[in-house]
Formats: C-alpha cells, structure tokens, sequence
C-alpha cells in the first residue's frame, strides 16, 4: 500500500501494481480497493495500476467539508493519483465511480484516456426517484443513522427488502456501515441533487479518447445512458459487453480494456 494527500489533507490509499502506461482504477459506491483487486491484477501483467480507496473507505480517510458534499473533493483525489502516477494516466470507473472520472477528465487534470463503465446515471423518467435518494440519504446521514442508509441505497438500486433485511444480520454489514457516509460522495457525483441524469454540460469539456463500457444484463436502462454518454462526448466509443451484468469480473473486462488503454 501506498498513500499520498489530496488538496484538502485526506490521506489517500492505493495499490499500485504493475508495469507500463498508468491507469487509475475508481470503484463504485460502498466498494473498497479489494473490490478492484481482481481487476488491477489482471490489468497489472501489461500496466501500471493504481487501485485507489476512494475517499471514506477502506484506509482512505475524508477531511473534506460537511455536507453538502462537493464533488471536485474527489476531482482533487484523482489529481493527486494522477500526481503519484507522474503527471498523466488513464482513469477508469465503475459505476458511480464513472462519475467521479467523467468529472475529472473534465477538469483537466491530467487524464489521457477515459473509461466509463456502468456508469448509472438516471434514464428520461428516472428524475424524481433520483431526487428523492439524494435528500433521504442525507437526511440519515445527519441523523447517524448509517445502517439505515446502506440500506436505503440498496433499496435504492433494486436489492428486494427482504434480501435487505437478511443482509443486515450478516457479519459483512459492519463494513458496509463504516463506508456509509461515503456514500454521499457517490450521490454528489451522480448529480442526484438535480437528478442524476446525463451531465450534457461536462461532455464537450471530455477531449480524450473515451470507451463507454456497459452490460446491462441486470439493468437495463444502462445501455440508453451508455448510449447517451458516447453520442455526446467528442472522442468516444461504446463497446457493449453483451451478457454481462454489473458485477462483470476480469474475464469479461480485461479483454475489452486492454487495446483501448494501450492504444
């Protein structure tokens, strides 16, 4: 493990592995750098990788502002990475990790090639539902009431009641609870104060090559927005892993990854 401070004074830790050109890998909400492990390693027989525990989780600590959560926090996290990487590296994020990437090829800090894969923003009709997530999540979070969050959020994303309710009583609920708070980062980064969806004002500031990674197979509604992100980026291509669902491990990804960040 290494580790290195972002703007505001949070400590930082990541993996790095490997050899040759640099990527940065950003999993997504509730998700540690063990998470990406499997990944990075697969990435790491042809790449340098740096496996990053975002902000609030895992040995990544958050010295960042009280909510209202900002995003650009985690836009300076990926500078700092890129930093340790020496000045430049691909990114590539997962979910809602994807956001946090997006934001950050934006800004210019150094990303030279872009992956999004998965990334969850909301769908034409989704608006609402997305606003609502945003205040709850809040809302429990000023309340202390982290369980209850996690568990908000997995409603959220489809996970049945009961299933929740189940995963409660588990011994793997205490480490879903000590990232909770992370998880308005997540929704900051989504946008899902003003909805969630598509950020179409960010898109045209996205120079780099781009791939769009998406599944679908568990939710569908990705493919329209994985549609939407590389209709609107200047440099993008969408490349659709068909079959695979949100969980999608190495075997399926590594293939698909490997050509566009050795280019």
């Amino acid at each position: 493990m290494e580790t290195t401070t972002s703007a505001d004074g949070t400590t930082l830790a990541f993996d790095r592995l490997g050899a040759g050109p640099p990527v940065v890998l950003l999993p997504g909400a509730t998700c540690t750098r063990g998470v990406t492990a499997p990944l990075a390693a697969a990435l790491a027989e042809h790449l340098t990788v740096l496996n990053l525990d975002r902000r609030g989780r895992g040995q990544s600590d958050d010295m960042g502002d009280p909510p209202p959560y900002d995003p650009r926090r985690e836009v300076e996290d990926v500078a700092a990475l890129v930093r340790a990487a020496g000045g430049s590296a691909a990114v590539y994020g997962h979910s809602s990790g994807a956001g946090v990437a997006l934001r950050a090829a934006a800004a210019d800090v150094g990303v030279t090639r872009l992956v999004l894969h998965d990334a969850p923003y909301s769908s034409p009709g989704g608006e609402q539902r997305a606003r609502d997530w945003d205040a709850e999540l809040h809302a429990l979070l000023l309340a202390q009431r982290d369980g209850d969050a996690v568990a908000a959020f997995l409603r959220m994303v489809g996970t049945p009641a009961e299933l929740v309710d189940g995963m409660r009583g588990s011994p793997h609920w205490p480490a879903l609870e000590a990232v909770a708070p992370s998880l308005a980062y997540d929704s900051a980064a989504m946008g899902d104060h003003d909805g969630g969806l598509v950020p179409e004002e960010l898109l045209p500031a996205v120079t780099v090559p781009t791939l769009v990674l998406v599944g679908g197979a568990d939710h569908g509604f990705m493919v329209d927005v994985a549609r939407q992100l590389a209709d609107g980026l200047p440099d993008a291509r969408l490349e659709q892993l068909v079959g695979a669902g949100h969980d999608a491990g190495p075997d399926v990804v590594v293939p698909a990854l490997l050509p566009f960040l050795l280019g």
